[in-house]
C-alpha cells in the first residue's frame, strides 16, 4: 500500500492524542503512517505516570494548561505552538524506531542541524563541547504493529516548561515511572529561521523518498474529523478525567499544617481510579467533629480539588461557630490537592 500521510490543523492535545490513538488501532498494518501535528499549551505525561507526582498541577490550573496522557509510556513534557510532533507507524515486521529516528536526523541535516541520536531515546546537538537535548521519543507497541512518536523543541517557552515539570514537593508515596530531566536547547537557536511548516515540510521530503508517493496528504481538524470507525469513542475517553488523572498507579499523600487553633495531619490513600479509599484525619483543634465527619465524607471521592471542595463546603455549613476556621482549612487543603 502507499504511505500515508496526516497532518493536523488542530492544536488540541486531546483531539490530536486520540487522532493517532485511532489511527494506531485501526490502520492497515502493511501501511507506513506519519502523522505531524502540534499542541497549543499542555503537559503530557506518560501511560505508567502520575500527574500529581510529575506536575505542578495547581500552577497548570491557574494558567488553563491542559493535562494529556498519552497510550505509551515515558516521562513528561510540555508542548507549545513551538514545538513540532511526529508519529510513525507500521505493522511488523517493517516497524524500526531506528529507521524512523535516522529520517528524523536526515530531515534536520538537510536544514543544517547537524544533530545525532543519543542512547536515551532522545536526538542530541553538541554546542560549545555541551551536550543539548532537542528532541525526546517514546514508543508503543501490539503484537502486529508499532509507533515512535517524539516531539521537537523549535521555539519553546522554557520558563512554562520549568514553571509546569516542576511539581511542589508534596509528600507523595507513589509508584509508576518517573520523569528524566534534561538539559534542553530550541532548534532556533542553532537556525534561526526554522519554524513548524519548515519541520514538516522537511519530514515529509524524508519520509517520501524512503517510502515513496503518498496518495493524498490528509489535513484533519475538530471541524474536519478523520473518518474513523469508533473516533468519537477514542475521542471522549482521552478527554475523559478518569483517563488523565485517575490512571495513576495508586499511591498514598500526606498533608499537614499548622494553624493558630491547631495541627492537621491528613493520610488519603487513592488506588487506580483516582478515587480515595480511605482518609485519616488527625488534629489537636478542640473542634474535632467535623475533621472525624470529613474523614468518612471523602471516601468515594475523586482526588480533585473540586469534589473535595464540594465536601468541605456541605461539612463548613452545619458548624457555623467554627465557620472561619474551617474557610482557612479549607483553603489550605484544596490548594495542597490541585
Amino acid at each position: 500500500m502507499k504511505p500515508r500521510l496526516l497532518i493536523s490543523e488542530s492544536v488540541n492535545p486531546l483531539f490530536n492524542l486520540a487522532v493517532e490513538d485511532a489511527i494506531f488501532q485501526t490502520m492497515d498494518a502493511s501501511q507506513q503512517v506519519l502523522f505531524l501535528w502540534r499542541n497549543d499549551q499542555t503537559v503530557v505525561i506518560g501511560r505508567g505516570q502520575n500527574p500529581w507526582k510529575e506536575c505542578n498541577t495547581q500552577k497548570m490550573e491557574e494558567d488553563g494548561i491542559t493535562l494529556a496522557r498519552r497510550s505509551s509510556g515515558g516521562g513528561a513534557v510540555y508542548h507549545d505552538l513551538g514545538n513540532t510532533n511526529f508519529t510513525f507507524m507500521a505493522g511488523k515486521p517493517g516497524y524500526d524506531k531506528e529507521s524512523s529516528t535516522a529520517l528524523i536526523l536526515e530531515a534536520l541535516h538537510t536544514l543544517g542541524i547537524e544533530a545525532q541520536s543519543s542512547g536515551r531515546n532522545d536526538i542530541i546537538v553538541e554546542q560549545d563541547g555541551e551536550i543539548r537535548k532537542i528532541s525526546g521519543s517514546a514508543y508503543r507497541e501490539t503484537k502486529d504493529r508499532g509507533f515512535h512518536h517524539g516531539t521537537l523543541l523549535i521555539d519553546v517557552d522554557f520558563g512554562r516548561l520549568s514553571r509546569y515539570l516542576n511539581p511542589d514537593p508534596k509528600k507523595l508515596q507513589a509508584k509508576g515511572i518517573s520523569s528524566v530531566r534534561s538539559r534542553v536547547a530550541n532548534l532556533v537557536e542553532f537556525k534561526p529561521e526554522l519554524n513548524h511548516e519548515v519541520i514538516c515540510r522537511a519530514i515529509e521530503a524524508q519520509f517520501r523518498k524512503k517510502f515513496g508517493e503518498i496518495e493524498t496528504i490528509e489535513y484533519i481538524s475538530e471541524e474536519n474529523p478523520p473518518q474513523i470507525p469508533g473516533f468519537e469513542a477514542i475521542y471522549e475517553k482521552q478527554k475523559s478525567w478518569d483517563w488523565n488523572f485517575g490512571q495513576a498507579l495508586h499511591f498514598s499523600h500526606l498533608l499537614d499544617e499548622r494553624f493558630p487553633w491547631g495541627g492537621v495531619e491528613i493520610h488519603l490513600d487513592i488506588p487506580r481510579g483516582g478515587r480515595i479509599e480511605q482518609a485519616k484525619i488527625f488534629t489537636d483543634s478542640l473542634f474535632v467533629e467535623p475533621f472525624e465527619r470529613l474523614a468518612t465524607a471523602l471516601v468515594g471521592v475523586r482526588y480533585h480539588g473540586d469534589e473535595i471542595a464540594a465536601q468541605l463546603t456541605n461539612l463548613g455549613e452545619q458548624y457555623p461557630h467554627f465557620r472561619e476556621e474551617w474557610q482557612q482549612f479549607s483553603n489550605w487543603l484544596i490548594a495542597a490537592i490541585r
